[in-house]
């Protein structure tokens, strides 16, 4: 099979998977039915995923790529962090904020398992953290940034970013965020993570 129509079709799966998800959730949601509903046979998604957590892991892994592919180059080139973290900020925020991301997480807070949730931080937090916490380590060691330790700057970060704004997505109190509404924040959490932490 041709990558680009492999890649067609993996993204036909995920978009069956996202809305059997969004209907059933985690618990009520198996491999035979996403082959369903993305018209694709049961064996495929056994041979590409290994089994539905393997399938679900790859979802969320897709879902930070842009924002964990940034990093990576930014931590490559030797990018200021600060400037960095200025402009992976819009990215990582919408996708946390975006649909894909709350369906996933509104299925795992009724996930008694546990198994998807720690899909979740997996493929999520536990890849993107570290990459965080690497960017602003080098800041530290430059002296462009002054904090108690890269571990805890990256929490001020992201806590002055995302605050509660994904859990009042997953309960439903809060809509999709505009662009507009992403800048602000994203604009408001800079300036204070730079009071915090500029030298």
């Amino acid at each position: 099979m041709r990558e680009d129509t492999k890649a067609a079709r993996r993204a036909q799966i995920e978009r069956a998977a996202y809305k059997l998800l969004k209907e059933r959730g985690y618990g009520g949601t198996s491999m035979l039915g996403i082959a369903k509903e993305a018209k694709a046979s049961n064996e495929t998604l056994y041979r590409w995923y290994s089994d539905k957590k393997g399938l679900f892991k790859t979802m969320v892994e897709n879902n930070a790529r842009t924002t964990k592919a940034a990093l990576d180059a930014a931590i490559r080139d030797e990018a200021d962090p600060l400037v960095t973290l200025e402009e992976v900020a819009p990215i990582l925020l919408s996708m946390l904020l975006g649909e894909r991301a709350i369906s996933l997480n509104r299925a795992a807070a009724s996930d008694e398992s546990g198994e998807l949730g720690a899909t979740i931080a997996a493929g999520g937090r536990d890849s993107v953290f570290p990459l965080i916490e690497k960017l602003i380590q080098r800041g530290l060691e430059t002296s462009a940034l002054a904090a108690p330790s890269a571990r805890i700057a990256a929490d001020w970060f992201l806590n002055l970013l995302i605050g509660d704004l994904q859990i009042r997505r997953v309960i439903h109190t809060l809509p999709v965020p505009s662009d507009k509404d992403v800048d602000s924040r994203v604009v408001a959490a800079i300036s204070a993570f730079r009071k915090l932490c500029s030298t």
